[in-house]
C-alpha cells in the first residue's frame, strides 16, 4: 500500500576539502554542499527520496505545512500529488524538489527504475565535465587537459567577467591548446543573476551576439544562458541569430506552462530544465516530448547535488536524446568532486572514460548511506498519523480538528474534487 504514514526533513552539510567559488555567486567561497533531504515512508515501508539545494535552514518551517497535505495520500497517484504541491505553491512555496520522491516510491512499489516507467531504456550516457569556477586561460587549459586525460571528450567552461573580451579570451585560449580533441560548451551564468557578496556582469543582447560570433569563430559546442531567464524576447532573438546552438531553462520554478511558451517561441536551440526545480520528473519529461515535436534538443540540468543527479539521469534515459547532447556531470576538483556531491549515497556515480552505466535499482537509482545520513544530516521535521493528529489538536483546537478530519472523510481528498 502506497499510503503515507510518515514524512521527515532533514538539513545536510557535507564539508568541502578546499572552499568553491561557484561562478554564479561571485565572491562567494562555499564551504559545504547543503541541501535538504526528504525521505516519505509508505504504510508497507517503501522509502522515497528526494532533495533540494539549500543555503540555511531556510525551509524550518516547511514540514508542518507540507507533511499534513500528504500523510495518508496515496504517494502513487502522481496527479493527487501535483495537485498537493500546487496548494502548497499558492502559499508562495514552490516544492517541485519533493515531486521526484513520489515517482522514488512509484519506482520501487512496481519494482522498475524510474526510466522505465517513463518508457525509456537502459543505456550507456556520454557525460559532459561541467567546471563550475571561473579560472584564467593557462589554469582552465590545464583543468580541461586533466579532464581529458580522465576520459571526457566534452566540457564546459564557466566565464563570467565584466570585459567580455577576457571571457572570450579564456575560451579561444582552451579552443586553440585543445583543438578538435574535444568539444567546449560556455556557460555563462546570465539567467539568474547573483549579486550578494559581488557585483555581476549583466549582459544584454547586443553583447550576448558579439559573443556568439567569437564562439562560432571557434568552433564552440553550444552557449549556456547568455541572457536574464525571463527575457524571453532577447532569448529568441538570439537563438535564431546565434551560429552557435543557445541553451538554458535550468531554473524556471513556474515550470510547464512557462517552458511551453518558451519552446514554442524558440527561446533557446537546448532546454536543459531541472526537475529538483523546475516542475518535478512529470512536467519535465513532457517539456522533453515537446522538444520534440518542435526539433529541438532535451537535455537536464545536473548541477545540485547526488540525489538531484540521479533524478535527472533518469529524465535523460527516459527522453531519448541520449545521443544529440550529453549530460552534464558536475565536477571541479579539488573542492567539488564525486566524493561530496554524492556524500549521501552508498554507491556514488563515478563515470568512466566520460560514461556512465546506470543502475538497474528500482526507483530513482540510488540508495542512502544511513550511517552518512547521521553525520552529515540533522533532522529538522518529523511527522506521522498520530503525531498529525496531536499537531492538528494543538494548532485547530480539538473541535476544529475533528470538523477538517470529518469533512476530509466525508468528501475525500482527490486531485479532481
Amino acid at each position: 500500500m502506497s499510503k503515507i504514514v510518515k514524512v521527515e526533513l532533514f538539513h545536510v552539510r557535507i564539508p568541502l576539502d578546499v572552499p568553491f567559488y561557484p561562478s554564479w555567486i561571485p565572491g562567494y567561497p562555499q564551504t559545504e554542499n547543503r541541501f535538504d533531504l526528504i525521505r516519505i515512508t509508505t504504510a508497507d515501508g517503501i522509502e522515497g527520496y528526494s532533495a533540494g539545494p539549500a543555503i540555511a535552514r531556510e525551509r524550518k518551517g516547511l514540514g508542518e505545512l507540507i507533511a499534513p497535505y500528504l500523510i495518508d495520500q496515496d504517494a502513487a497517484d502522481l496527479d493527487l500529488m501535483h495537485q498537493r504541491l500546487r496548494e502548497v505553491s499558492y502559499l508562495g512555496l514552490r516544492c517541485h524538489w519533493i515531486e521526484p520522491a513520489f515517482w522514488d516510491i512509484k519506482g520501487k512499489t512496481a519494482g522498475k527504475p524510474v526510466y522505465e516507467l517513463l518508457g525509456g531504456t537502459l543505456q550507456k550516457i556520454d557525460l559532459y565535465a561541467s567546471t563550475g569556477e571561473v579560472k584564467g586561460p593557462q589554469e582552465r587549459i590545464e583543468e580541461v587537459r586533466q579532464r581529458y586525460e580522465e576520459g571526457f571528450r566534452w566540457v564546459k567552461l564557466r566565464v563570467h567577467d565584466f570585459d567580455v573580451k577576457k571571457d572570450i579570451e579564456q575560451v579561444e585560449a582552451v579552443a586553440k591548446a585543445m583543438g578538435d580533441k574535444i568539444k567546449i560548451g560556455v556557460d555563462v551564468n546570465q539567467a539568474w543573476r547573483v549579486t550578494i557578496v559581488n557585483d555581476a556582469p549583466l549582459w544584454d543582447l547586443r553583447r550576448a551576439k558579439y559573443f556568439a560570433d567569437a564562439c562560432a569563430d571557434l568552433g564552440i559546442a553550444w552557449i549556456e544562458e547568455p541572457l536574464p531567464m525571463d527575457d524571453y524576447e532577447s532569448q529568441a532573438a538570439l537563438t535564431a541569430y546565434s551560429k552557435v546552438p543557445i541553451s538554458g531553462a535550468e531554473l524556471h520554478s513556474s515550470g510547464l506552462p512557462e517552458l511551453k511558451m518558451m519552446i514554442e517561441r524558440r527561446c533557446y536551440h537546448i532546454f536543459q530544465p531541472d526537475a529538483i526545480m523546475a516542475g518535478g520528473i512529470s512536467q519535465v519529461m513532457e517539456v522533453a516530448r515537446l522538444c520534440r515535436k518542435h526539433g529541438l534538443i532535451f537535455t537536464p540540468h545536473t548541477w545540485t547535488n547526488g540525489i538531484g543527479f540521479a533524478v535527472n539521469l533518469q529524465l535523460m534515459l527516459a527522453g531519448g536524446f541520449a545521443d544529440a547532447k550529453p549530460l552534464e556531470f558536475p565536477i571541479n576538483p579539488p573542492s567539488w568532486t564525486v566524493a561530496k556531491r554524492d556524500g549521501l549515497l552508498t554507491e556514488p556515480f563515478q563515470h568512466v572514460n566520460g560514461t556512465l552505466t546506470p543502475s538497474k535499482r528500482p526507483g530513482l537509482g540510488f540508495e542512502i548511506d544511513k550511517g552518512a545520513l547521521k553525520k552529515y544530516g540533522k533532522r529538522f521535521f518529523s511527522m506521522g498519523r498520530l503525531g498529525l493528529k496531536f499537531y492538528a489538536v494543538r494548532d485547530k483546537g480539538l473541535k476544529t480538528a475533528l470538523e477538517i478530519d470529518r469533512n476530509r472523510k466525508r468528501f475525500g481528498v482527490g486531485a479532481k474534487k
